[in-house]
């Protein structure tokens, strides 16, 4: 079992708005002050989603760019993930330029999905050589892919890109159960999938929907770390009668970390697991 507890927080997302939830943070100073509450909470990792001044789900590079500023200015000290989602952009240049941006907008990971999969709603598009493009640049440009493997078959590519070159380096895994269109949250299936992945491969589990609070709680156990978020659930409790802020549900999970002998991860016990520079950085107030 691992000592420490990553929580990767996943704020936004591409799907929940101001109609679902008054909770989502959309512009970059609303996700930054999230980002610094689930922080001081225990979060080490933030899985940035850009939003345009309408609230829409964009991967314009200088969107981009502000948003991890924002969120750098608020959280210096936390790890900045990028998305290079198949949702709004099906082709490698619309989604790899986010990859490349440099200075202090850097990303220092970037979301790296292992296969087309649909969504209730909508389909996310990836191509072998769109995510095959993807791992290339950011192994060029010293961005850390975030794996996302919504299936065995995908978890397979991987290994299979792996084997290939394309993906060296630290490992770090998100195993997302519980989409209509993918895997069944399942104790088995995440065992499954743990079972097989890379030898010291760092992963966290994310539920979706009515999901979330069970896989979180079962990867606590298992000594993995958690995917947590308005992305991925906007409930709090499973009768959906309670809405979630990010800060809560960070909050519960550290809770039952702690309460199992865990203390959650810092953003540098984070870089140095996963072979990212550390920074020189003073957490804010």
């Amino acid at each position: 079992m691992a000592d420490e507890l990553i929580v990767n927080l996943c704020p936004t997302g591409m799907v929940p708005t101001r109609a679902d939830t008054p909770h989502v943070p959309l512009t970059p100073q609303e996700v930054a002050a999230d980002v610094r509450r689930c922080a001081n909470s225990g979060a080490s990792i933030v899985h940035i989603h850009p939003r345009d001044s309408e609230g829409r789900p964009t991967q314009d590079p200088e969107v981009a760019a502000g948003f991890i500023r924002a969120v750098r200015e608020a959280a210096p000290e936390v790890v900045v993930c990028i998305t290079t989602s198949g949702r709004v952009q099906h082709e490698l240049e619309g989604r790899v330029k986010v990859v490349e941006l440099t200075g202090d907008a850097k990303p220092e990971m970037a979301s790296l999905t292992l296969g087309s999969l649909n969504f209730p709603k909508q389909a996310s598009i990836n191509a072998p050589e769109t995510i095959q493009g993807l791992a290339r640049r950011m192994g060029e440009c010293g961005v850390v892919p975030e794996w996302e493997v919504f299936d065995f078959g995908m978890l397979d590519y991987a290994n299979y890109l792996r084997e290939h070159g394309l993906l060296g380096g630290p490992a770090y895994v998100n195993l997302l159960l519980g989409s209509l269109g993918s895997l069944t949250a399942s104790p088995l299936n995440l065992a499954l999938l743990v079972e097989r992945l890379p030898q010291g491969a760092t992963w966290a589990a994310a539920g979706i929907g009515r999901s979330q609070f069970a896989m979180n709680r079962l990867a606590v156990a298992m000594g993995g770390g958690v995917r947590v978020g308005l992305e991925d659930n906007i409930w709090f409790n499973d009768d959906r009668t309670e809405l979630a802020t990010n800060a809560r549900l960070v909050e519960r999970l550290v809770k039952i970390a702690r309460a199992m002998g865990r203390e959650p991860a810092t953003p540098d016990q984070v870089r140095t697991r996963l072979g990212i520079p550390i920074r020189s950085v003073v957490p804010a107030p």
